[in-house]
């Protein structure tokens, strides 16, 4: 009768620590999904002020262009050095 109890009392010490290890490994996946989803955030961000400050920059050289202030060859070279 003892030793049921006794083996009883070690499953359920076994059961509560597996638990704990599964919570723990789940937060831990979780956490990785949640940092790696951040970073491809991060990243779009960035690659969408890329297009953003190269749009912006030639509406400037179009704008120099039609105020002639540069002609057709020299806007032609400045938007090609800013599409590289």
């Amino acid at each position: 009768m003892l030793t049921n109890i006794i083996y009883f009392t070690v499953f359920l010490i076994l059961a509560f620590v597996l638990s704990i290890a599964v919570k723990a490994i789940t937060r831990g996946v979780e956490a990785k999904q949640i940092i790696k989803e951040e970073k491809n955030s991060i990243k779009d961000t960035e690659n969408g002020n890329k297009s953003l400050e190269v749009i912006d920059q030639i509406k400037e050289l179009k704008d120099l262009h039609n105020e002639g202030i540069i002609n057709d060859d020299e806007f032609k070279k400045a938007k090609e050095k800013i599409l590289k």
